[in-house]
């Protein structure tokens, strides 16, 4: 008994896992880490020469080959095509993992209704949508949700507004469903990263001068003195999503270094 307790930490073997954003960053991380826990894979993104590499990773890793759902989660049909084809695929779902999103900056003054609206379609309604029509299939495995959000929806950063309300929104809709799932025992959660090594900033706007002074400037700003990594990320979600976290839901999980508890000095 006392193995298989602590086997409960390390292993996703057998579980399946949807897991979205799967073709750069936090996502991408995240898939490789499940294979070689031994999770059977659906993979969601939009870049496929990059969804394809990290499929050959993750078989590098020893894992079965994932089935590959790529697609704008934005278009509804997409999302629905994705929900059938993982479940026609395994015949059932265990994970669903959140990680798609954007970044980009903007202020009250300089945030236009197209940005915001993107953003939020993005970030917010797709994962609304995709959870929606997963948790039929969730109920029937007793699975689990783990939504990707940001310290940026629990602390205020100028800057970043319409970003910072998708993931405040992400947090509030991981704790609503976690009350809503739980007497159907199906455990729902967010981790909440905060500087973590991936080219979103890059993809938001910032050269690699600005980026290089944002990586510097998160020694001071996350109190372990450094930004973080994706696999720092994953870890994370690999926990909340094996048995080892069975009895924990409704959680925003900093993953942040600290920067949740700093405060200006």
């Amino acid at each position: 008994m006392a193995t298989e307790d602590a086997c409960k930490v390390h292993s996703l073997r057998g579980k399946v896992a949807l897991i979205t954003g799967a073709s750069s960053g936090i996502g991408a991380g995240t898939c490789v880490l499940f294979a070689k826990l031994g999770a059977l894979l659906a993979l969601n993104g939009r870049d496929v020469e990059n969804l394809n590499k990290v499929a050959q990773q993750c078989k590098d890793c020893g894992a079965a080959e994932p089935l590959l759902v790529p697609g704008e989660l934005t278009d509804e049909d997409t999302v629905k095509t994705t929900v059938d084809k993982t479940i026609a695929h395994f015949g059932r779902l265990d994970v669903l993992v959140n990680s798609a999103g954007i970044l980009a900056m903007g202020s009250i003054e300089t945030t236009d209704l197209a940005q915001y609206d993107k953003i939020m379609n993005v970030n917010v309604r797709s994962v609304f949508h995709l959870t929606h029509l997963c948790v039929p299939h969730l109920i029937k495995t007793k699975g689990c949700i783990v939504n990707v959000s940001s310290v940026n929806g629990q602390r205020s950063f100028p800057n970043v507004l319409a970003y910072c309300v998708s993931k405040s929104a992400i947090d509030q809709f991981t704790r609503c469903i976690a009350l809503e799932l739980a007497p159907k025992q199906v455990r729902a959660n967010s981790v909440c990263p905060g500087v973590i090594i991936t080219e979103v900033h890059k993809r938001a706007g910032l050269d690699e001068e600005q980026y290089a002074k944002f990586l510097a400037k998160s020694k001071e700003t996350h109190a372990l003195g450094r930004p973080g990594e994706v696999d720092e990320v994953a870890q994370a979600i690999a926990f909340l999503a094996s048995d080892a976290a069975s009895f924990i839901t409704g959680v925003n999980l900093p993953i942040d270094g600290g920067r949740h508890a700093m405060c200006p000095r």
